[in-house]
């Protein structure tokens, strides 16, 4: 059946009515018609079975049911992710939205190649979220993560929120002349045999040429644990999704029949 997102302002008294978007998707893209019945998730975990009433400029329908899927992993990831260039954000934000992150942060490091006004960053970040809108409604998921605007690393370092669990991924960890004085450790040996339900980690990726050394001192300042993921460098648009998958397949639920 045909998956699409609503915001929850949009339902009320046993109908829906999409956004125009949706609305052109349904219409103009699948060309569905009155009487065809699609799921529409809300974003907070819950999901609508409707009966298209009228199909146009904002579709409307009926709800036939609803109940509360259960896709969200028990961890709660947040990916900081430096910005690379091209269009490496769009897939980034595609993978870690089908791997179950609950927020992306992008960040903008010394060796971000991209530099943009704010309010391009603004335009470039309603376009990331629209790649994890259609990511949420492909896998299955009911909850969309939000995609923020890029910010200062500075900032990203002192995001407010606790977190149980902070890694800095960096390929000073192979042990070249790049390390200094960073203690770097292998991902392996900086997680837990265990993690509770609810474990809020967050993990921060650095852009095309890495962070430098002395982000990654800062990151250290504010309680990161430096990670390595071995003798290989991986790229920027890999290491975060890899790692976030060994995060899932370790202590969320990748591979569970949850």
């Amino acid at each position: 059946m045909r998956r699409f997102t609503i915001a929850p302002e949009r339902l009320g008294d046993g109908r829906v009515v999409f956004d125009r978007d949706e609305s052109h998707h349904l219409a103009r893209v699948l060309r569905l018609r009155p009487g065809d019945t699609v799921i529409a998730a809300d974003g907070a975990g819950r999901e609508y079975t409707v009966r298209l009433e009228t199909v146009g400029e904002e579709a409307t329908g009926s709800v036939l049911g609803v109940r509360s899927r259960e896709t969200e992993s028990p961890l709660r990831i947040t990916l900081v992710q430096s910005v690379p260039k091209g269009d490496k954000m769009e897939a980034i934000v595609r993978a870690a939205t089908e791997l179950g992150v609950v927020r992306v942060v992008p960040a903008l490091t010394a060796r971000t190649i991209v530099t943009l006004e704010p309010s391009r960053w603004r335009d470039r970040a309603r376009r990331w979220q629209r790649v994890a809108k259609e990511a949420a409604k492909q896998c299955g998921r009911a909850v969309v993560p939000p995609v923020e605007v890029p910010r200062p690393y500075a900032d990203v370092l002192a995001l407010g929120e606790p977190a149980d669990l902070q890694l800095c991924l960096w390929e000073g960890a192979i042990g070249d002349e790049r390390s200094g004085s960073v203690p770097v450790a292998t991902l392996a040996a900086s997680l837990p045999a265990a993690l509770p339900s609810g474990t809020h980690i967050r993990l921060l990726v650095g852009p095309e040429g890495g962070l430098s050394t002395e982000e990654v001192e800062r990151a250290r300042a504010h309680r990161w644990t430096i990670v390595g993921m071995g003798p290989r460098i991986l790229r920027t648009e890999t290491a975060g999704p890899a790692v976030i998958a060994v995060l899932q397949s370790r202590f969320g639920d990748l591979g569970t029949d949850r």
